[in-house]
């Protein structure tokens, strides 16, 4: 029996305009909003490629354009083809510049979806970004029949177990429990082929000591590694010579802080800090602040203080309930609450697109530290404010970050001026005069 078909094929072209024609499927696609808002050079600075000449497939190409994603940014455009090659990449970017999307793109792109194996591990250093990370690829994937798994402690692992044993191609997970996972045998690394770091210095430091040459001698001997990091310590350096073979190397680290984030100072007493940040709250146009403690005791202290003052808050640390953690970090994205305070668990990748403001409620030692708190605003090339509360016995550490970041703090004007921190889009400007007409 002669089969009939509806595509027409002449001259060896295929006239089936809704497989075929540029425009005809992009048509069709959900995409939301265009963001107006400014972006600075970190995102914008590009060669001008598209995704579509990255030649990915069209399953992909809908759910990036249906996540919103317009154009690469630079480390987009830098580590897409190459990750594509199979080449093992080593990069630096800065933080909230689309690293996640860097490599989540290339990986999804080359897993088998008919195959049903583990083709892919992702490792990031917290609970929270390992999350955020899963929900990203799994809208990227929504058009493509690839499942994605999020493992992490302080889950039941019976519960992991179980849906490891389900088909599975990509996991995402903390060092800890993919290592749990893989020493029972449970999680069969043997066609696992692409290995990602995120924050790949957190990884190779004290805090998971030597867990990754675990993972690894786990993966098949032919595999790709792609490692990404904002900071480069001599941990990374010596993990790369013994795991990488020949990277591409990436920098994209000219200066080490984002051009959105303008960075002040406020000389204070220590028993004078909650009475600043009142002064701040109700001078500043807040979308979402992220405040930051160094201990977790002064977190949750510190909350307290703030709903006193009767402003929404939030809190998160380390020790909280995994259950409570993901429900603060969940509802703190939609919008839920204004303000967040929080310990350095919330310095790594974390990506809450309306924050404009940080403010270090403690001052932070390292430089590192500083950076990762600081880029919590002006994600992805937008405009933000760090703002940091000094003590008498802050000063030289004042100093040595500037130096160290060769970036400039400045000591905090009277009036702060809008236009470096305030969303300039009319939708946006809108949106930030409603909220300062609700009440705290």
């Amino acid at each position: 029996m002669t089969e009939v078909h509806s595509n027409h094929v002449i001259g060896g072209i295929s006239m089936n305009k809704d497989l075929d024609d540029g425009i005809g499927w992009k048509s069709k696609l959900k995409i939301p909003p265009k963001d107006q808002r400014i972006k600075t050079s970190d995102v914008t600075d590009t060669r001008g490629n598209e995704f579509e000449e990255f030649c990915l497939k069209r399953e992909l190409l809908m759910g990036i354009f249906e996540k919103g994603w317009e154009k690469p940014s630079p480390i987009q455009e830098a580590s897409i083809p190459i990750a594509l090659s199979g080449k093992d990449v080593l990069a630096r970017a800065k933080n909230g510049t689309g690293k996640t999307g860097a490599y989540s793109i290339p990986v999804l792109e080359q897993v088998d979806p008919k195959k049903d194996c583990i083709q892919a591990l992702v490792i990031v250093p917290t609970r929270e970004l390992a999350l955020q990370t899963s929900q990203i690829c799994i809208e990227l994937a929504k058009h493509m029949d690839v499942k994605v798994m999020v493992t992490t402690g302080g889950t039941n692992l019976r519960d992991d177990i179980m849906r490891i044993y389900q088909k599975v191609h990509i996991i995402i997970a903390t060092p800890g429990r993919i290592l749990d996972l893989m020493d029972k045998n449970v999680a069969n690394m043997e066609n696992c082929r692409i290995l990602v770091l995120d924050e790949a210095d957190k990884l190779l430091s004290q805090d998971f000591k030597g867990m990754l040459d675990h993972v690894i001698s786990r993966l098949p001997k032919e595999r790709q590694i792609l490692l990404y990091s904002a900071t480069f310590p001599l941990t990374v350096k010596q993990f790369m010579e013994k795991h990488l073979k020949e990277p591409y190397e990436i920098n994209l680290m000219e200066e080490l802080t984002l051009k959105g984030v303008t960075q002040y100072y406020a000389f204070v007493q220590e028993r004078q800090k909650v009475h600043c940040l009142n002064t701040l709250f109700s001078k500043l146009q807040i979308n979402q602040s992220i405040i930051f403690c160094n201990s977790t005791q002064r977190v949750e202290l510190l909350a307290k203080k703030i709903t006193e003052l009767g402003y929404c808050c939030y809190y998160i640390h380390a020790k909280m309930a995994q259950a409570h953690r993901n429900r603060v970090f969940h509802d703190f994205r939609n919008g839920l609450c204004r303000n967040l305070v929080c310990s350095d668990l919330f310095t790594r990748g974390i990506d809450v697109q309306a924050v404009n403001v940080v403010i270090n409620f403690d001052f932070p030692k390292m430089a590192e530290t500083y950076l990762h708190r600081i880029g919590r605003s002006g994600r992805f090339g937008h405009l933000g404010i760090a703002i940091n509360l000094i003590t008498f016995d802050d000063r030289f550490a004042l100093h040595r970050i500037e130096q160290e970041l060769g970036t400039e703090i400045k000591p905090i004007p009277k009036v702060i001026d809008p236009a470096l921190y305030v969303a300039k889009s009319l939708e946006d400007s809108q949106a930030i005069e409603e909220a300062n007409n609700v009440s705290k």
